[in-house]
């Protein structure tokens, strides 16, 4: 891996791109994709998952030329395609466009992402394949606790999101808690860097960030790699004013006893520490394990009826189980949806 030398800087021509939902313009790089393009550029375009999943950022291309990314991304249907939809976040510019969003953004005020080189300051291991790591920027890391941001170490093609499980701070610092995914390229290349070596990094991105002023009791649910946004969220709770007299419970899932962690980065909070109640379970139980053997939501079914009718809930983790605890909050506990925050990630 090369260090980092100084910021991040585009040396791609530069096309000029009129979004007619908003009336609004912007620049947009050869090498990069409309959908940051624009968030940078303080445009609220609409988007969630940033990496081709979800089709919450489809386009109608009105006029020019864009290059597919991924031209087969899951976002978008074969219908889409017939009637020139596009994917904002896997859209490269070849022309100066025009394009015509189909959803709309949320204009709610948040630190605009940037594009940076960051470069790794430590790694600390928190199971056999879950690593926390630390990135540092030469400039302040602004973003809401919960949030994601792109990686994109070297040699690798495409960025991936990885949500950060720190808070914001001038010192620069990205903190991630990432899981290697078994012949993962992207998960591989960061497990091999070293101290000093660098990344491209875009952000911060994502709307499940922490709502710190409601005055609600707090819920994170995790599974697998989804607790680096929701140590996140338990780090940004600590740190504010709701964190006095809040009841705050964290759910957490894994696949055996071995990928269970967290706790202690939970029970080392200066505030929350102390009285955070950790709810553990497994779906793949053995003689080591001696809790709950099942899935997530299960667990947080446990919790008394009243207590779902004021609290805030934030969750992250794989489809089937964002699904699993959507629907149990959703349809059998009725909790609004307002209420309910989380990125969708495929």
């Amino acid at each position: 891996m090369t260090p980092c030398r100084g910021g991040w800087t585009s040396r791609s021509v530069r096309y000029r791109i009129r979004e007619e939902r908003l009336g609004a313009d912007f620049d947009c790089a050869a090498d990069d994709v409309l959908l940051r393009a624009g968030l940078r550029a303080g445009v609220p375009l609409a988007y969630e998952c940033n990496v081709g999943g979800c089709g919450s950022c489809k386009f109608e291309l009105l006029e020019g030329e864009v290059a597919d990314a991924w031209p087969l991304a899951p976002g978008l249907s074969e219908r889409d395609r017939n009637r020139n939809r596009r994917l904002a976040c896997q859209s490269r510019p070849v022309s100066d466009c025009r394009i015509k969003m189909i959803g709309r953004g949320d204009a709610a005020a948040a630190p605009l992402p940037e594009r940076v080189s960051a470069t790794l300051i430590a790694a600390q291991d928190l199971t056999r394949d879950m690593r926390e790591f630390r990135f540092r920027g030469d400039a302040p890391a602004a973003f809401r606790p919960g949030q994601y941001a792109l990686l994109s170490p070297g040699g690798i093609p495409a960025a991936r999101a990885y949500s950060m499980s720190n808070v914001e701070n001038d010192e620069g610092e990205w903190h991630f808690i990432i899981r290697r995914v078994p012949g993962g390229a992207a998960t591989s290349a960061l497990f091999d860097l070293r101290p000093g070596d660098c990344v491209t990094l875009d952000g911060p991105y994502g709307r499940a960030y922490l709502r710190a002023d409601t005055g609600r009791n707090v819920v994170c649910i995790a599974g697998g790699s989804g607790l680096s946004p929701m140590i996140g969220i338990a780090r940004g709770l600590d740190r504010a004013e709701m964190a006095v007299g809040c009841a705050f419970d964290f759910f957490y899932g894994g696949r055996s006893a071995d990928d269970i962690c967290g706790e202690a980065l939970l029970r080392g909070l200066p505030r929350l520490g102390s009285h955070v109640r950790f709810h553990s379970i497994v779906s793949s139980g053995d003689d080591r394990w001696s809790g709950r053997t099942g899935m997530v939501h299960e667990l947080v079914a446990d919790l008394p009826m009243e207590a779902f009718a004021r609290t805030d809930f934030y969750l992250a983790g794989p489809p089937p189980m964002a699904e699993a605890v959507v629907a149990l909050l959703t349809r059998d506990r009725g909790v609004p949806a307002e209420r309910i925050h989380f990125d969708r990630f495929f």
